[in-house]
């Protein structure tokens, strides 16, 4: 079976990169019927937050990417850890390292004297005296001392490490026995079951070592597929200016989820042309053998952009449900989806959505002033009243065309042009200038309504 995982450190929010490896990862398992794992990575137990698990859990709510089993918590598998560090330790496969401040800063000098790479120079692998009274040793591990390691990148193709580049004898566990992150993901992966790692392309100097823990543990070698980063518009790394941000704050920015992951699935991928796809359609055409080996670049412009398609093509009912997150309960609106259908096409985000909705729903507290000023006078609260007068005598006057016969009628019996009834009235109804199509307007705020907003526009003058 094929077993992806996300797996996340809790020492910050949970941004864009990230959400796209997950996404990514749950799309090849469910594509193949796989399983899609959680692991909170939170052994380093000084910056570790409860917000920001609470962040990811909330994240994976919000955009549905529903893991399966478990989550699973490195803190509380320490005897795990433990296990295997001494397993290896009496395999001779890894040793004590007595290692002092001292010896470490002139090793440290020396080859920096030398121009040479900082590395552990091996003094304590064969070490079998007495070990000094005054050190806590840290575990290191045998790594071979030649050689190449290398592997098939599902995404970087062929990718080698020269041993004496880029390895010697790291640390898998402090000196106080809390293991370090490349070996609790190495034994992680295996036991959990993972049998493909789909992660950014900053871990991939991490893959040899893991991959000699792999080895000198016996443990089966997953695939790895190394991400390209996300990168801004200047082709260097994202900041918080940039949309570095935490994912739930794009939800306060009234951004769908759907949309979201829409927008990040393209940022690496591509299918032909296509630029909107349903979940369906993702899982049908993602393969993550064919993203793309150079960076991509953040648009938030295009993210907006895929938002208001959605807004334009979701179901009602779910921009209603959506709505209802956002504060505005449309479930006792007689004519919500109308207005939906009336506003769909005029939000690119559902804040926006939101307020212009709440403008037609509920009566104005406070009119636009520069409105106002150019489209109130004498002569245009005149009208309103003529106008609202006509209106009380009405009855049955519901769909738009029922409003627009009444007002051509009238306008014609006051020999008056649309604009002097209009604006004016769009003031007395929303408040400002500028609504939709005033006749959808006042079908949607309905006859009532209608005349009790003129009736206070008119009494308040101006």
């Amino acid at each position: 079976m094929l077993v992806t995982r996300f797996a996340p450190s809790p020492t910050g929010y949970l941004h864009v990169g990230g959400l796209r490896t997950a996404l990514y990862c749950y799309l090849w398992a469910k594509k193949n019927d796989g399983k899609f794992l959680l692991r909170i990575e939170d052994t380093d137990l000084k910056r570790n937050s409860q917000e920001a698990v609470i962040a990811i859990k909330e994240a994976f709510k919000w955009t549905k990417l529903s893991h399966d089993e478990k989550i699973i918590y490195q803190s509380k598998r320490s005897d795990i850890y433990k296990k295997y560090i001494q397993q290896l330790l009496n395999e001779k496969k890894a040793y004590y390292c007595y290692m002092s401040d001292e010896e470490k800063n002139e090793l440290h000098e020396r080859q920096k004297n030398n121009k040479e790479r900082t590395k552990y120079d091996g003094r304590y692998r064969e070490f079998n005296g007495t070990p000094p009274a005054n050190i806590k040793p840290v575990v290191r591990i045998k790594a071979p001392l030649e050689g190449q390691i290398s592997f098939i990148d599902g995404v970087k193709g062929e990718v080698k490490f020269d041993v004496k580049n880029v390895l010697d004898d790291f640390v898998i566990a402090r000196d106080d026995g809390t293991p370090l992150y490349n070996f609790v993901v190495a034994v992680d992966d295996s036991l959990m079951g993972v049998t493909e790692v789909i992660r950014g392309d900053d871990h991939l100097s991490n893959t040899p070592k893991q991959i000699v823990i792999y080895n000198a543990l016996k443990l089966n070698i997953p695939k790895f597929y190394h991400v390209p980063m996300i990168l801004n518009q200047n082709g260097k790394k994202l900041s918080k200016r940039d949309g570095a941000m935490s994912v739930m704050d794009y939800k306060k920015d009234g951004i769908l989820p759907e949309a979201l992951l829409n927008f990040l699935v393209r940022l690496g991928w591509s299918h032909g042309d296509q630029e909107i796809f349903s979940m369906n359609e993702m899982l049908e055409f993602f393969n993550p053998n064919d993203i793309n080996k150079s960076a991509s670049a953040y648009n938030i412009e295009k993210l907006y952009w895929i938002n208001a398609q959605y807004i334009k093509t979701l179901h009602v009912s779910r921009l209603i449900e959506v709505l209802k997150e956002y504060g505005l309960d449309l479930s006792g609106f007689e004519k919500s989806e109308a207005l939906i259908d009336l506003l769909r096409d005029r939000a690119k985000n559902i804040n926006e959505l939101k307020d212009i909705a709440n403008s037609i729903i509920n009566e104005p507290t406070n009119y636009d002033q520069k409105a106002v000023e150019k489209f109130l006078n004498v002569d245009t609260l005149e009208i309103l009243r003529a106008f609202n007068n006509e209106l009380k005598t009405k009855k049955n006057i519901i769909l738009a065309d029922d409003f627009k016969n009444v007002v051509n009628g009238f306008l014609k019996n006051h020999n008056l042009k649309l604009k002097q009834l209009a604006q004016p009235i769009r003031i007395a109804i929303v408040g400002s200038a500028i609504s939709p199509s005033i006749f959808d307007v006042l079908s949607i705020v309905g006859l009532k309504n209608i005349i009790k907003r003129v009736d206070n526009l008119c009494k308040r003058g101006v």
